[in-house]
C-alpha cells in the first residue's frame, strides 16, 4: 500500500511538473498578442499529444482574431489531436459571437484534457467554458501558474472586473529623481538601449496616456518607430481640457501612424473643436473633477469603453501626482540614468504634501535589469490593493 502510494504520488508530481512546464509555453506564447488584440484578451494555447509531444501552439491573432485555441487547433496535425491535452492562459470562450466557441472546437478535435491557468471573467464565459468541456467528458485542470498568467492578461482582467484599464506609468529619471533640467527643455536622460526598450514597451500596450503640457514642451510623437512594431503604436490619449494641441504639432502630424484622441472640456472652444476633428482627432468630453480638472476615472472609463485594456502613461509631474492620489498605477516601470541634476530640476512626481509615510508594500518589486548605462525597475501593485 505504502509503495503504491508512493508511485501515485511520484506520478502526481511528474503530472504537475509537465503542466508547469506546457502552461509556461503557452503563456510566452500569448505575450507576443500583447498589445495586438484589441479588446480581446492575449491568449496563449500550446497542445500537446498523448505521448507528450508539442503539437502546435497558437495565440490571439491580430485584433484580436483567431482565438489560441483555433489557431493551435490549426497547426495540428489533425490525426495526434484526439487524446491530446491542451494548455490555455485564459478559459476557454463558450458563446458565439464573430467565431464559433472555443470550448466547442476542443470538443470537436476530441481533446482529452484541458489545463487552465486563469478563469474568464467575462459575463458571457464566466465558468461556462468549463462546464461545457466538463459536460463533454473531457478533464478539466484550473489555476496552473496563474499568477504568471496573470501579469500577461492583466490589462483585460482589469478592464472587465474594475471597469478601467491596467494602468502602467512609465518614467525616466535622472539618479536623484528628476524628469528635466530647470529649464524644462527636452534633454535624453537615458541611452539609445533604454529608449528602444521603452518603444517595446509601448508596442504591448493598446492605449499611451499624456497631457498638452507634454506635447507643448516637447512635441513627442508617442508612436513605435523599432523595426517590426510600426504597426503597433497606440492609441495616443491626450488630456487637452481647453484643446490647445497645435494643429502642426507631431501627434497630428502622424495620424496615418496611429489614431489620436483628445480628452477636453464641454466648453473647449468651438472653434478648436472643429479644426481638430475636421482633420481626424476624436475628441471625447470628459466631466470636471473637484481640482477643476478633467475628471481621470472617466478617462480610465472612455479608454476601456473603446476597448483599451493595458494604457501607459507617459507624462510630466502633475499627470504622475494625480495618478497617485486616486490610486490609479497598477505597474511603475521606473527608468533610472546616473545624471544627478539637483533640486532646482523637475521631478518625476509632483509635490503631494504628505504628513504621514506612505505605506512602502503599496508596490513590491517583480523584475529589474540593467541596459547600457541605465537601470530599470518594474514594480506592481501588490495583491489585494485596490
Amino acid at each position: 500500500m505504502t509503495k503504491n502510494l508512493a508511485i501515485e504520488t511520484s506520478a502526481a508530481q511528474t503530472t504537475i511538473i509537465e503542466d508547469r512546464r506546457w502552461m509556461r509555453v503557452a503563456i510566452a506564447a500569448s505575450r507576443r498578442a500583447e498589445g495586438r488584440s484589441a479588446e480581446n484578451p492575449p491568449v496563449g494555447c500550446a497542445i500537446v499529444s498523448a505521448a507528450g509531444k508539442l503539437l502546435a501552439v497558437g495565440h490571439t491573432g491580430l485584433g484580436g482574431r483567431p482565438h489560441a485555441e483555433t489557431e493551435a487547433i490549426a497547426k495540428s496535425p489533425s490525426k495526434f489531436l484526439a487524446g491530446a491535452t491542451a494548455y490555455v492562459t485564459l478559459e476557454p470562450c463558450a458563446h458565439i459571437g464573430r467565431t464559433g466557441p472555443c470550448a466547442e472546437a476542443l470538443i470537436g478535435r476530441k481533446i482529452a484534457r484541458v489545463v487552465i491557468a486563469v478563469t474568464d471573467p467575462d459575463e458571457r464565459v464566466d465558468g461556462a467554458g468549463i462546464e461545457r468541456l466538463r459536460a463533454a467528458g473531457i478533464m478539466v485542470e484550473i489555476g496552473i501558474c496563474a499568477a504568471e498568467a496573470k501579469r500577461v492578461l492583466a490589462g483585460f482582467l482589469s478592464r472587465k472586473t474594475m471597469g478601467r484599464p491596467f494602468v502602467t506609468w512609465k518614467t525616466a529619471t535622472s539618479l536623484d529623481g528628476m524628469i528635466a533640467l530647470a529649464d524644462g527643455r527636452k534633454r535624453w536622460l537615458t541611452g539609445l538601449e533604454m529608449r528602444r526598450f521603452v518603444h517595446l514597451l509601448r508596442s504591448r500596450a493598446d492605449g499611451l496616456l499624456s497631457t498638452i503640457g507634454t506635447v507643448l514642451a516637447d512635441d513627442p510623437e508617442f508612436t513605435c518607430r523599432l523595426p517590426g512594431t510600426t504597426s503597433d503604436s497606440p492609441i495616443r490619449f491626450i488630456l487637452d481640457g481647453d484643446l490647445r494641441t497645435p494643429l502642426s504639432s507631431v501627434v497630428v502630424k502622424t495620424l496615418d501612424q496611429a489614431p489620436l484622441t483628445l480628452f477636453c472640456r464641454a466648453d473647449a472652444p468651438f472653434d478648436r473643436k472643429t479644426a481638430l476633428a475636421n482633420i481626424g482627432v476624436k475628441l471625447v468630453e470628459l466631466p470636471i473633477n473637484e481640482d477643476g480638472k478633467l475628471d481621470l476615472v472617466a478617462a480610465m472609463q472612455a479608454m476601456a469603453a473603446v476597448g483599451c485594456n493595458n494604457v501607459m502613461v507617459e507624462a510630466g509631474a502633475s499627470l504622475s501626482r494625480s495618478l497617485l492620489k486616486h490610486d490609479l498605477i497598477d505597474r511603475i516601470v521606473w527608468t533610472q540614468s546616473h545624471h544627478l541634476i539637483g533640486g532646482d530640476a523637475v521631478p518625476a512626481i509632483g509635490a503631494m504634501a504628505r504628513r504621514v509615510l506612505p505605506e512602502q508594500t503599496h508596490y513590491t518589486l517583480i523584475d529589474e535589469g540593467r541596459l547600457g548605462d541605465d537601470q530599470w525597475l518594474v514594480l506592481d501593485r501588490r495583491s489585494g490593493k485596490n
